[in-house]
Protein backbone atom coordinates (compact mmCIF):
# COMPACT_ATOMS: atom_id res chain seq x y z
CA UNK A 1 0.00 0.00 0.00
CA UNK A 2 1.21 3.38 -0.75
CA UNK A 3 -0.24 6.48 0.63
CA UNK A 4 0.08 9.86 0.08
CA UNK A 5 0.63 10.97 3.52
CA UNK A 6 3.73 8.51 4.20
CA UNK A 7 5.23 9.29 0.95
CA UNK A 8 7.82 12.20 1.30
CA UNK A 9 6.64 14.69 -1.70
CA UNK A 10 8.86 15.89 -4.50
CA UNK A 11 10.75 18.80 -4.14
CA UNK A 12 9.67 21.16 -6.65
CA UNK A 13 7.66 23.68 -4.94
CA UNK A 14 4.34 24.10 -3.68
CA UNK A 15 2.77 23.39 -7.37
CA UNK A 16 4.48 19.87 -7.32
CA UNK A 17 2.79 18.63 -4.40
CA UNK A 18 1.62 14.69 -3.91
CA UNK A 19 -2.17 14.15 -4.96
CA UNK A 20 -3.79 13.40 -1.88
CA UNK A 21 -7.82 12.40 -1.16
CA UNK A 22 0.71 -3.63 -4.21
CA UNK A 23 2.17 -20.56 -14.30
CA UNK A 24 4.22 -22.49 -12.14
CA UNK A 25 2.90 -24.77 -9.20
CA UNK A 26 4.73 -23.72 -6.08
CA UNK A 27 8.13 -25.92 -4.90
CA UNK A 28 7.20 -28.52 -1.95
CA UNK A 29 9.50 -26.69 -0.43
CA UNK A 30 7.11 -23.75 -0.68
CA UNK A 31 3.96 -25.64 0.04
CA UNK A 32 5.52 -27.35 3.05
CA UNK A 33 6.72 -23.62 4.67
CA UNK A 34 3.12 -22.38 4.75
CA UNK A 35 2.20 -25.40 5.70
CA UNK A 36 4.03 -25.72 8.80
CA UNK A 37 3.33 -22.06 9.44
CA UNK A 38 -0.27 -22.24 8.90
CA UNK A 39 0.09 -25.16 11.26
CA UNK A 40 1.67 -22.83 14.10
CA UNK A 41 -1.41 -20.44 13.53
CA UNK A 42 -3.26 -22.67 14.51
CA UNK A 43 -1.49 -23.86 17.65
CA UNK A 44 -1.50 -20.45 18.39
CA UNK A 45 -4.97 -18.88 17.87
CA UNK A 46 -6.68 -22.00 19.40
CA UNK A 47 -5.84 -25.89 18.51
CA UNK A 48 -9.28 -27.11 19.76
CA UNK A 49 -11.39 -24.49 19.45
CA UNK A 50 -14.53 -24.91 22.13
CA UNK A 51 -17.71 -26.11 21.16
CA UNK A 52 -20.13 -23.43 21.52
CA UNK A 53 -20.58 -21.44 17.91
CA UNK A 54 -18.89 -17.69 18.24
CA UNK A 55 -16.58 -15.38 16.66
CA UNK A 56 -12.65 -16.59 17.00
CA UNK A 57 -9.89 -15.68 15.44
CA UNK A 58 -6.11 -16.38 15.01
CA UNK A 59 -4.29 -14.21 17.78
CA UNK A 60 -3.01 -12.00 15.28
CA UNK A 61 -1.96 -8.97 17.61
CA UNK A 62 -3.31 -5.90 15.63
CA UNK A 63 -6.30 -7.87 14.13
CA UNK A 64 -7.45 -10.16 16.95
CA UNK A 65 -10.68 -11.10 15.23
CA UNK A 66 -9.09 -12.04 11.47
CA UNK A 67 -8.84 -15.39 10.35
CA UNK A 68 -9.74 -18.65 11.77
CA UNK A 69 -8.34 -21.68 13.34
CA UNK A 70 -8.69 -25.83 12.77
CA UNK A 71 -8.50 -25.79 8.83
CA UNK A 72 -6.05 -24.54 6.19
CA UNK A 73 -7.31 -23.12 2.75
CA UNK A 74 -6.32 -24.55 -0.73
CA UNK A 75 -8.73 -23.07 -2.94
CA UNK A 76 -11.16 -19.99 -3.37
CA UNK A 77 -13.97 -20.17 -6.46
CA UNK A 78 -15.63 -17.07 -6.69
CA UNK A 79 -18.69 -16.74 -8.75
CA UNK A 80 -19.97 -13.31 -8.74
CA UNK A 81 -22.87 -12.16 -10.77
CA UNK A 82 -22.68 -8.27 -11.56
CA UNK A 83 -26.21 -6.38 -12.70
CA UNK A 84 -24.12 -3.74 -14.32
CA UNK A 85 -25.54 -1.30 -11.11
CA UNK A 86 -22.81 -0.69 -8.97
CA UNK A 87 -24.79 0.68 -5.89
CA UNK A 88 -27.16 -3.01 -5.87
CA UNK A 89 -25.73 -6.08 -4.30
CA UNK A 90 -23.93 -8.87 -6.28
CA UNK A 91 -25.41 -12.47 -6.26
CA UNK A 92 -22.50 -14.42 -5.37
CA UNK A 93 -21.46 -18.32 -4.47
CA UNK A 94 -17.90 -18.92 -2.92
CA UNK A 95 -16.75 -22.45 -2.54
CA UNK A 96 -13.93 -23.36 -0.35
CA UNK A 97 -11.89 -26.14 -0.56
CA UNK A 98 -9.70 -26.63 2.94
CA UNK A 99 -8.35 -29.55 5.16
CA UNK A 100 -8.94 -29.76 8.51
CA UNK A 101 -5.97 -29.11 10.79
CA UNK A 102 -8.00 -30.53 14.21
CA UNK A 103 -11.71 -31.87 14.87
CA UNK A 104 -13.88 -29.04 14.59
CA UNK A 105 -17.56 -28.94 15.74
CA UNK A 106 -17.79 -25.73 13.85
CA UNK A 107 -16.39 -23.80 11.44
CA UNK A 108 -15.95 -19.84 11.28
CA UNK A 109 -15.15 -17.94 7.72
CA UNK A 110 -14.94 -14.37 8.06
CA UNK A 111 -17.64 -12.69 6.52
CA UNK A 112 -19.26 -9.40 6.66
CA UNK A 113 -21.73 -6.94 4.30
CA UNK A 114 -23.86 -9.70 3.01
CA UNK A 115 -26.46 -11.73 3.13
CA UNK A 116 -26.03 -15.72 3.61
CA UNK A 117 -28.76 -17.90 1.78
CA UNK A 118 -27.64 -21.33 2.34
CA UNK A 119 -24.14 -23.25 3.46
CA UNK A 120 -23.18 -27.29 2.75
CA UNK A 121 -20.23 -29.07 3.33
CA UNK A 122 -19.54 -31.94 1.38
CA UNK A 123 -22.32 -31.72 -0.26
CA UNK A 124 -24.73 -31.25 2.76
CA UNK A 125 -26.55 -28.58 4.14
CA UNK A 126 -25.04 -27.07 7.57
CA UNK A 127 -26.75 -24.46 9.67
CA UNK A 128 -25.07 -21.13 9.96
CA UNK A 129 -25.42 -18.21 12.09
CA UNK A 130 -23.56 -15.01 12.54
CA UNK A 131 -21.64 -13.68 15.06
CA UNK A 132 -20.02 -10.14 14.35
CA UNK A 133 -18.07 -10.58 10.97
CA UNK A 134 -17.62 -14.48 11.59
CA UNK A 135 -20.44 -16.66 9.45
CA UNK A 136 -20.30 -19.53 12.36
CA UNK A 137 -21.23 -22.71 10.76
CA UNK A 138 -22.12 -26.26 12.31
CA UNK A 139 -21.51 -29.17 9.71
CA UNK A 140 -24.28 -32.07 9.74
CA UNK A 141 -21.61 -34.36 11.62
CA UNK A 142 -18.59 -33.43 13.17
CA UNK A 143 -15.21 -32.61 10.90
CA UNK A 144 -11.93 -34.84 11.82
CA UNK A 145 -9.02 -34.14 11.64
CA UNK A 146 -7.30 -34.21 8.55
CA UNK A 147 -10.43 -34.49 6.86
CA UNK A 148 -11.09 -32.58 3.10
CA UNK A 149 -13.74 -30.09 3.21
CA UNK A 150 -15.67 -28.72 0.18
CA UNK A 151 -17.44 -25.66 1.69
CA UNK A 152 -20.27 -23.67 -0.21
CA UNK A 153 -21.99 -20.70 0.49
CA UNK A 154 -24.79 -18.75 -1.38
CA UNK A 155 -24.80 -14.95 -0.42
CA UNK A 156 -25.09 -11.64 -1.71
CA UNK A 157 -21.99 -9.55 -1.96
CA UNK A 158 -22.78 -5.52 -1.03
CA UNK A 159 -20.76 -2.64 -2.23
CA UNK A 160 -22.69 -0.18 -0.55
CA UNK A 161 -21.59 1.22 3.11
CA UNK A 162 -19.11 3.00 4.81
CA UNK A 163 -15.69 2.37 3.37
CA UNK A 164 -12.64 0.33 4.91
CA UNK A 165 -12.93 -0.92 2.51
CA UNK A 166 -13.40 -4.14 0.26
CA UNK A 167 -15.80 -3.55 -2.95
CA UNK A 168 -14.62 0.26 -4.25
CA UNK A 169 -16.82 2.10 -6.08
CA UNK A 170 -15.53 3.77 -9.35
CA UNK A 171 -17.00 6.52 -12.12
CA UNK A 172 -18.43 3.17 -14.08
CA UNK A 173 -18.21 0.16 -12.12
CA UNK A 174 -16.34 -1.47 -9.38
CA UNK A 175 -12.84 -2.42 -7.69
CA UNK A 176 -11.57 -3.95 -4.95
CA UNK A 177 -9.59 -3.01 -2.24
CA UNK A 178 -9.28 -5.26 0.59
CA UNK A 179 -6.20 -4.44 2.61
CA UNK A 180 -5.66 -4.88 5.20
CA UNK A 181 -9.32 -6.14 6.91
CA UNK A 182 -11.72 -6.05 4.31
CA UNK A 183 -11.51 -8.85 2.13
CA UNK A 184 -14.37 -10.90 3.95
CA UNK A 185 -16.92 -7.88 3.18
CA UNK A 186 -16.84 -9.24 -0.72
CA UNK A 187 -16.79 -13.05 0.17
CA UNK A 188 -16.99 -15.47 2.72
CA UNK A 189 -12.81 -16.07 3.23
CA UNK A 190 -10.02 -17.19 6.10
CA UNK A 191 -9.34 -13.77 5.76
CA UNK A 192 -5.60 -13.50 7.12
CA UNK A 193 -2.42 -13.46 4.67
CA UNK A 194 -0.81 -16.56 6.85
CA UNK A 195 -3.48 -18.48 5.19
CA UNK A 196 -2.76 -18.05 1.44
CA UNK A 197 -4.39 -20.33 -1.41
CA UNK A 198 -5.59 -20.62 -5.21
CA UNK A 199 -8.32 -18.78 -6.50
CA UNK A 200 -10.50 -18.71 -9.63
CA UNK A 201 -13.16 -16.22 -9.96
CA UNK A 202 -15.81 -16.30 -12.26
CA UNK A 203 -17.64 -13.30 -13.29
CA UNK A 204 -21.07 -12.69 -15.60
CA UNK A 205 -21.51 -9.55 -16.14
CA UNK A 206 -23.53 -7.49 -19.25
CA UNK A 207 -22.19 -7.39 -22.55
CA UNK A 208 -20.09 -3.83 -22.85
CA UNK A 209 -18.64 -4.30 -19.27
CA UNK A 210 -15.22 -5.66 -18.65
CA UNK A 211 -14.32 -7.44 -16.17
CA UNK A 212 -10.83 -8.49 -14.80
CA UNK A 213 -9.25 -10.34 -11.87
CA UNK A 214 -6.25 -11.87 -10.56
CA UNK A 215 -4.08 -14.29 -12.81
CA UNK A 216 -4.70 -14.88 -16.04
CA UNK A 217 -7.90 -15.63 -18.15
CA UNK A 218 -9.00 -19.25 -18.16
CA UNK A 219 -12.40 -18.63 -20.92
CA UNK A 220 -15.28 -16.37 -21.48
CA UNK A 221 -18.42 -17.24 -22.72
CA UNK A 222 -21.35 -15.08 -23.77
CA UNK A 223 -24.86 -15.71 -22.51
CA UNK A 224 -27.21 -13.64 -24.67
CA UNK A 225 -26.77 -9.95 -23.14
CA UNK A 226 -24.76 -11.48 -20.70
CA UNK A 227 -20.99 -12.70 -20.48
CA UNK A 228 -19.39 -14.84 -18.36
CA UNK A 229 -15.61 -14.11 -17.84
CA UNK A 230 -13.32 -16.77 -15.70
CA UNK A 231 -9.37 -16.14 -14.41
CA UNK A 232 -7.82 -18.24 -12.63
CA UNK A 233 -4.26 -17.37 -10.39
CA UNK A 234 -1.46 -19.69 -11.02
CA UNK A 235 0.05 -19.40 -7.67
CA UNK A 236 -0.99 -19.24 -3.78
CA UNK A 237 -2.66 -15.33 -2.97
CA UNK A 238 -3.76 -14.13 0.49
CA UNK A 239 -7.30 -12.57 0.17
CA UNK A 240 -6.03 -9.10 1.20
CA UNK A 241 -4.94 -9.35 -2.44
CA UNK A 242 -7.98 -10.28 -4.55
CA UNK A 243 -8.55 -7.76 -6.70
CA UNK A 244 -11.83 -7.97 -9.68
CA UNK A 245 -12.33 -4.69 -11.58
CA UNK A 246 -15.82 -4.18 -13.66
CA UNK A 247 -16.42 -1.30 -15.50
CA UNK A 248 -16.45 0.22 -19.18
CA UNK A 249 -12.64 -0.54 -19.44
CA UNK A 250 -10.20 -1.15 -21.65
CA UNK A 251 -7.31 -3.59 -21.45
CA UNK A 252 -3.54 -2.67 -22.78
CA UNK A 253 -1.57 -5.50 -23.56
CA UNK A 254 2.36 -5.48 -23.92
CA UNK A 255 5.25 -7.63 -23.12
CA UNK A 256 7.83 -7.55 -19.79
CA UNK A 257 11.17 -9.58 -19.59
CA UNK A 258 11.43 -12.97 -20.57
CA UNK A 259 7.94 -12.84 -22.47
CA UNK A 260 5.63 -11.85 -19.23
CA UNK A 261 2.42 -11.04 -20.29
CA UNK A 262 1.56 -7.30 -19.28
CA UNK A 263 -2.39 -6.27 -19.11
CA UNK A 264 -3.23 -3.34 -17.90
CA UNK A 265 -6.70 -1.63 -17.03
CA UNK A 266 -7.83 1.59 -17.59
CA UNK A 267 -11.51 3.41 -18.20
CA UNK A 268 -11.84 3.47 -21.88
CA UNK A 269 -13.02 7.44 -21.89
CA UNK A 270 -9.46 8.19 -20.17
CA UNK A 271 -7.62 5.69 -22.83
CA UNK A 272 -5.62 8.54 -23.87
CA UNK A 273 -4.07 9.97 -20.83
CA UNK A 274 -3.51 7.01 -18.95
CA UNK A 275 -2.18 4.71 -21.95
CA UNK A 276 1.29 6.11 -21.92
CA UNK A 277 1.83 5.32 -17.60
CA UNK A 278 0.26 1.80 -18.58
CA UNK A 279 3.29 1.52 -21.54
CA UNK A 280 5.98 2.50 -18.11
CA UNK A 281 5.37 -0.89 -16.42
CA UNK A 282 7.69 -2.91 -19.07
CA UNK A 283 10.62 -1.02 -17.98
CA UNK A 284 9.54 -1.65 -14.55
CA UNK A 285 9.64 -4.75 -14.74
CA UNK A 286 12.81 -4.90 -15.53
CA UNK A 287 14.17 -2.33 -13.14
CA UNK A 288 12.87 -4.57 -10.64
CA UNK A 289 14.76 -7.62 -11.78
CA UNK A 290 18.13 -6.32 -12.31
CA UNK A 291 17.28 -5.65 -8.60
CA UNK A 292 15.63 -8.68 -6.93
CA UNK A 293 15.35 -11.26 -9.36
CA UNK A 294 12.57 -12.89 -11.59
CA UNK A 295 8.90 -11.29 -11.28
CA UNK A 296 7.26 -14.42 -9.21
CA UNK A 297 3.93 -14.31 -10.85
CA UNK A 298 2.46 -15.13 -13.95
CA UNK A 299 1.35 -11.77 -15.28
CA UNK A 300 1.60 -8.17 -14.19
CA UNK A 301 -0.21 -5.14 -14.54
CA UNK A 302 -1.72 -1.57 -13.49
CA UNK A 303 -5.15 -1.14 -12.58
CA UNK A 304 -5.92 2.94 -13.07
CA UNK A 305 -9.25 3.65 -11.62
CA UNK A 306 -11.70 6.35 -11.68
CA UNK A 307 -11.77 6.41 -7.75
CA UNK A 308 -11.05 8.33 -4.96
CA UNK A 309 -9.07 5.85 -2.37
CA UNK A 310 -6.62 7.65 -0.76
CA UNK A 311 -4.00 5.57 -1.41
CA UNK A 312 -2.59 2.89 -4.32
CA UNK A 313 -2.55 -1.05 -3.46
CA UNK A 314 -0.55 -3.79 -4.47
CA UNK A 315 -3.31 -6.20 -5.49
CA UNK A 316 -1.59 -9.42 -6.76
CA UNK A 317 -0.41 -9.10 -10.17
CA UNK A 318 -3.06 -6.38 -11.03
CA UNK A 319 -1.90 -3.38 -8.98
CA UNK A 320 -4.75 -0.89 -8.10
CA UNK A 321 -3.97 2.91 -9.02
CA UNK A 322 -6.46 6.21 -8.54
CA UNK A 323 -6.65 8.19 -11.57
CA UNK A 324 -5.92 11.15 -10.56
CA UNK A 325 -2.22 10.29 -9.72
CA UNK A 326 -1.51 10.46 -13.41
CA UNK A 327 -4.08 13.00 -14.55
CA UNK A 328 -3.26 16.48 -12.17
CA UNK A 329 -0.48 17.41 -14.42
CA UNK A 330 1.08 18.58 -11.20
CA UNK A 331 3.38 15.90 -10.19
CA UNK A 332 6.57 15.30 -11.71
CA UNK A 333 7.24 12.17 -13.74
CA UNK A 334 9.55 10.55 -11.67
CA UNK A 335 7.79 10.78 -8.59
CA UNK A 336 4.49 9.19 -10.26
CA UNK A 337 6.81 6.40 -11.97
CA UNK A 338 8.52 5.34 -8.03
CA UNK A 339 4.78 5.37 -6.68
CA UNK A 340 4.51 2.43 -9.53
CA UNK A 341 7.87 1.21 -8.60
CA UNK A 342 6.18 0.86 -4.86
CA UNK A 343 3.11 -1.11 -6.07
CA UNK A 344 5.31 -3.32 -7.98
CA UNK A 345 8.20 -3.85 -5.24
CA UNK A 346 4.96 -5.22 -3.53
CA UNK A 347 4.52 -8.12 -5.86
CA UNK A 348 7.92 -9.73 -4.35
CA UNK A 349 7.96 -8.44 -1.10
CA UNK A 350 4.61 -9.18 0.94
CA UNK A 351 2.60 -11.23 -2.37
CA UNK A 352 4.73 -13.43 -3.12
CA UNK A 353 6.32 -13.55 0.50
CA UNK A 354 3.64 -12.77 2.77
CA UNK A 355 3.75 -11.58 6.45
CA UNK A 356 3.52 -14.04 9.19
CA UNK A 357 1.52 -11.31 11.07
CA UNK A 358 0.02 -8.21 10.46
CA UNK A 359 2.82 -6.84 12.66
CA UNK A 360 5.23 -8.13 10.11
CA UNK A 361 3.64 -5.74 7.44
CA UNK A 362 6.92 -3.53 8.01
CA UNK A 363 8.65 -6.24 5.79
CA UNK A 364 6.44 -5.25 2.98
CA UNK A 365 6.01 -1.86 3.59
CA UNK A 366 9.94 -0.93 4.00
CA UNK A 367 10.78 -2.84 1.13
CA UNK A 368 8.33 -1.20 -1.48
CA UNK A 369 9.96 2.24 0.28
CA UNK A 370 13.30 1.05 -0.45
CA UNK A 371 13.08 0.23 -4.38
CA UNK A 372 10.48 3.06 -4.20
CA UNK A 373 13.60 5.74 -3.01
CA UNK A 374 16.41 3.86 -5.30
CA UNK A 375 14.31 4.11 -8.82
CA UNK A 376 13.44 7.66 -7.64
CA UNK A 377 17.35 8.48 -7.14
CA UNK A 378 18.30 6.59 -10.69
CA UNK A 379 15.11 8.69 -12.48
CA UNK A 380 15.69 11.95 -10.46
CA UNK A 381 19.46 12.31 -9.15
CA UNK A 382 19.89 15.19 -6.90
CA UNK A 383 15.98 15.71 -6.90
CA UNK A 384 15.51 12.43 -4.82
CA UNK A 385 19.13 11.48 -3.38
CA UNK A 386 18.50 8.23 -0.90
CA UNK A 387 20.92 9.73 1.34
CA UNK A 388 19.16 12.63 1.82
CA UNK A 389 15.83 11.02 2.46
CA UNK A 390 17.56 8.67 4.77
CA UNK A 391 18.79 11.25 6.81
CA UNK A 392 15.30 13.40 6.52
CA UNK A 393 13.40 10.17 7.80
CA UNK A 394 16.28 9.57 10.70
CA UNK A 395 15.77 12.95 12.16
CA UNK A 396 11.85 12.09 12.23
CA UNK A 397 12.39 8.98 13.09
CA UNK A 398 11.76 9.00 17.37
CA UNK A 399 8.21 10.91 16.27
CA UNK A 400 7.33 8.54 14.44
CA UNK A 401 8.33 5.86 17.02
CA UNK A 402 5.68 7.69 19.40
CA UNK A 403 3.24 8.29 17.13
CA UNK A 404 3.07 4.79 15.84
CA UNK A 405 5.32 2.30 17.38
CA UNK A 406 8.57 0.68 16.16
CA UNK A 407 8.88 -0.53 12.68
CA UNK A 408 7.92 -4.10 13.80
CA UNK A 409 6.14 -3.22 16.87
CA UNK A 410 3.14 -0.92 15.38
CA UNK A 411 0.64 0.56 17.37
CA UNK A 412 -3.14 -0.94 16.82
CA UNK A 413 -5.22 0.85 14.28
CA UNK A 414 -7.44 4.19 15.73
CA UNK A 415 -10.87 3.24 16.39
CA UNK A 416 -12.54 2.82 13.09
CA UNK A 417 -9.93 3.21 10.65
CA UNK A 418 -8.34 -0.19 10.41
CA UNK A 419 -6.33 1.42 7.24
CA UNK A 420 -4.58 3.18 10.31
CA UNK A 421 -1.68 0.40 11.12
CA UNK A 422 -0.19 1.98 7.64
CA UNK A 423 2.22 4.78 9.44
CA UNK A 424 5.30 6.41 8.57
CA UNK A 425 7.19 4.22 10.94
CA UNK A 426 6.89 1.12 8.63
CA UNK A 427 7.42 3.21 5.36
CA UNK A 428 10.35 5.46 5.95
CA UNK A 429 10.88 4.15 9.22
CA UNK A 430 11.37 0.68 7.64
CA UNK A 431 13.68 1.90 4.92
CA UNK A 432 15.66 3.18 7.29
CA UNK A 433 16.17 0.03 9.32
CA UNK A 434 17.06 -1.40 5.50
CA UNK A 435 19.59 1.48 5.05
CA UNK A 436 21.21 0.95 8.74
CA UNK A 437 21.59 -2.91 7.92
CA UNK A 438 23.09 -2.05 4.51
CA UNK A 439 25.94 -0.14 6.02
CA UNK A 440 26.56 -2.66 8.79
CA UNK A 441 26.59 -5.57 6.51
CA UNK A 442 28.18 -4.02 3.18
CA UNK A 443 25.88 -3.45 -0.12
CA UNK A 444 27.18 -6.83 -1.85
CA UNK A 445 25.68 -8.99 1.48
CA UNK A 446 22.56 -6.68 1.57
CA UNK A 447 22.29 -7.76 -2.15
CA UNK A 448 22.10 -11.37 -1.30
CA UNK A 449 19.69 -11.42 1.20
CA UNK A 450 16.89 -9.46 -0.72
CA UNK A 451 17.33 -11.88 -3.90
CA UNK A 452 17.71 -14.38 -1.35
CA UNK A 453 14.72 -13.73 0.62
CA UNK A 454 12.48 -13.81 -1.83
CA UNK A 455 13.44 -16.94 -3.33
CA UNK A 456 13.45 -18.53 -0.53
CA UNK A 457 10.11 -17.78 0.99
CA UNK A 458 8.85 -17.79 -2.72
CA UNK A 459 4.33 -18.48 -2.62
CA UNK A 460 4.63 -18.53 1.51
CA UNK A 461 4.74 -16.68 4.54
CA UNK A 462 7.55 -15.36 6.59
CA UNK A 463 7.86 -13.25 9.46
CA UNK A 464 10.35 -10.93 10.77
CA UNK A 465 12.32 -13.71 13.27
CA UNK A 466 13.00 -15.37 9.34
CA UNK A 467 14.16 -11.95 7.96
CA UNK A 468 16.98 -11.54 11.49
CA UNK A 469 17.82 -15.29 11.09
CA UNK A 470 18.50 -14.66 7.17
CA UNK A 471 20.41 -11.56 7.42
CA UNK A 472 22.41 -13.37 10.22
CA UNK A 473 23.39 -16.22 7.89
CA UNK A 474 24.31 -14.24 5.06
CA UNK A 475 26.28 -11.28 7.22
CA UNK A 476 28.01 -14.21 8.56
CA UNK A 477 27.30 -12.63 12.12
CA UNK A 478 24.63 -12.40 15.23
CA UNK A 479 22.23 -9.36 14.50
CA UNK A 480 20.05 -10.24 16.70
CA UNK A 481 20.55 -6.94 18.51
CA UNK A 482 21.09 -5.16 15.86
CA UNK A 483 17.36 -5.80 14.65
CA UNK A 484 16.30 -5.22 18.17
CA UNK A 485 17.16 -2.06 18.54
CA UNK A 486 16.09 -0.92 15.00
CA UNK A 487 12.75 -2.59 14.88
CA UNK A 488 11.64 -2.41 18.26
CA UNK A 489 13.07 -0.02 20.49
CA UNK A 490 10.98 3.32 21.21
CA UNK A 491 14.39 5.36 20.46
CA UNK A 492 16.40 5.25 17.20
CA UNK A 493 19.90 3.73 17.34
CA UNK A 494 22.88 5.28 16.07
CA UNK A 495 23.55 4.91 12.42
CA UNK A 496 26.16 2.60 11.19
CA UNK A 497 28.42 5.19 9.05
CA UNK A 498 26.46 8.28 10.11
CA UNK A 499 27.49 9.22 13.56
CA UNK A 500 26.62 13.02 13.22
CA UNK A 501 22.81 11.91 12.28
CA UNK A 502 20.75 13.37 14.82
CA UNK A 503 16.71 12.21 15.77
CA UNK A 504 14.65 15.41 17.16
CA UNK A 505 12.86 14.95 20.40
CA UNK A 506 9.24 13.94 19.91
Amino acid sequence: MSLPSRRPAPDTGPAAAPHSPRRRIPSRGARRAAALSLAAVTLLGAASPPDAPRALGIGDRLFPTLGNPGYDVTSYRVDLDYSGHNDRPLNAVTEITARATTGLGHLNLDFARGQVHSVEIDGRPARHQQDGEDLVITPAERIAPGQKLRIVVRHTSDPRGRSDAGWIRTADGLAMANQADAAHRVFPCNDHPSDKAFFTFRITAPQGVTAVANGEPAGQADRGPRRVWTYRTAHPMATELAQVSLGRSTVLRSQGPHGLPVRSVVPTAHRAALARWAAKTPGHLAWMERHVGRFPFETYGVLLADARTGYELETQTLSLFEKDLFTTGRIPDWYIESVMVHELAHQWFGDSVSPHRWSDVWLNEAHATWYEALYAQDKAGGQANLDTRMQRAYQQSDGWRADGGAPAAPKAASPGKKISIFRPSIYDGGALALYALRQRIGAAAFDRLERTWVTRHRDGVAGTADFVRLASEIAGQDLTGFFRSWLYEAKTPPMPGHPEWQSKKP
